[in-house]
């Protein structure tokens, strides 16, 4: 089927057309604060049918602690078959050192995320270090709320930057739901580290690394038996798109000032979407069967 936007009020429309699905967690699954009910029940009812369920996320933590966050929140692990996070690529870069950009950042790390967390970084041969002039490369994993604007990084990340210190950005994400709304992810300012001159490596949605890992793990399937369901259009839908897989996105997530409510949202994410590299097969309102 050709990517046109078609608008579909549940997945169970379109069930016969994929075997494995792919879920993006915020915005699709829950707010922060809670699972979606009709979210929760889709996922019950996406089991009884057979299909296989990956959680794929730009989380810059690990597999084990979204999953305990999910659990929390109200979707236990019994109801899908998997997590992958590109946190968890990450760290399995980092342990690896097999390929760019992990084999040659050094060991001396200014480590960002949030809340504190440290498991983008349990088990590794790192030296932690407090200040940008002492790094070899800066891991950026997630952001507290009140940290999320650039400005607030600008002294740092021009000193780094002036020395061409690398950084990896584990969660691609432009925006994320804080707790006054919408607000930058990681992804900004990753690209505002971009902007004073510094090199980034991202790792995650929509890039090619992280939905080769989820292939693999489902078992390697035909791609076009392979639903990604997201609510961006730039991490989901053109990520997935550009490996063959099929997509749906949701109106009640990122792009929600746009498209949530939308008189007709076929039309209306036609429009948003702009281009065919960005164009979902499906759209609906939220994550529902």
């Amino acid at each position: 089927m050709t990517a046109a936007a078609c608008e579909i009020s549940g997945l169970s429309a379109i069930a016969d057309r994929f075997d494995h699905v792919l879920l993006d967690q915020w915005g699709t699954l829950h707010d922060g604060r809670t699972v979606f009910p009709a979210a929760h029940d889709c996922v019950i009812r996406l089991k009884e049918a057979g299909k296989h369920i990956l959680v794929l996320s730009n989380s810059g933590k690990r597999a084990g602690p979204n999953a305990e966050r999910l659990a929390r929140l109200g979707l236990p692990r019994s109801t899908y078959d998997g997590i992958l996070t590109s946190g968890e690529v990450t760290w399995t870069g980092l342990r690896d050192r097999t390929r760019a950009p992990f084999t040659d950042c050094g060991d001396a790390c200014f480590l960002i995320t949030r809340g504190g967390d440290g498991s983008l970084i349990d088990g590794l041969d790192l030296v932690i270090v407090n200040d940008t002039r002492d790094a070899d490369f800066i891991l950026l994993g997630g952001l507290d709320d009140d940290l999320t604007e650039p400005d607030l990084w600008r002294d740092q990340f021009a000193r780094a930057a002036a020395r061409g210190v690398p950084m990896i950005c584990a969660n691609p994400d432009l925006m994320m739901f804080g707790a006054t709304g919408l607000v930058p992810a990681p992804g900004t300012l990753a690209r505002a580290y971009e902007w004073l001159g510094g090199p980034v490596s991202f790792v995650g949605k929509p890039y090619q690394p992280i939905f080769a890992a989820a292939l693999a793990q489902l078992g390697n399937p035909d791609p076009h038996r392979v639903l990604m369901i997201g609510d961006s259009l730039d991490h989901d839908v053109a990520g997935a798109r550009a490996q063959g897989l099929q997509t749906l996105l949701l109106a009640d997530g990122v792009h929600r000032t746009t498209l949530a409510g939308a008189s007709d949202l076929a039309a209306a994410t036609r429009k948003l979407a702009a281009s065919p590299s960005r164009m979902p097969n499906w759209t609906m309102q939220h994550l529902a069967w």
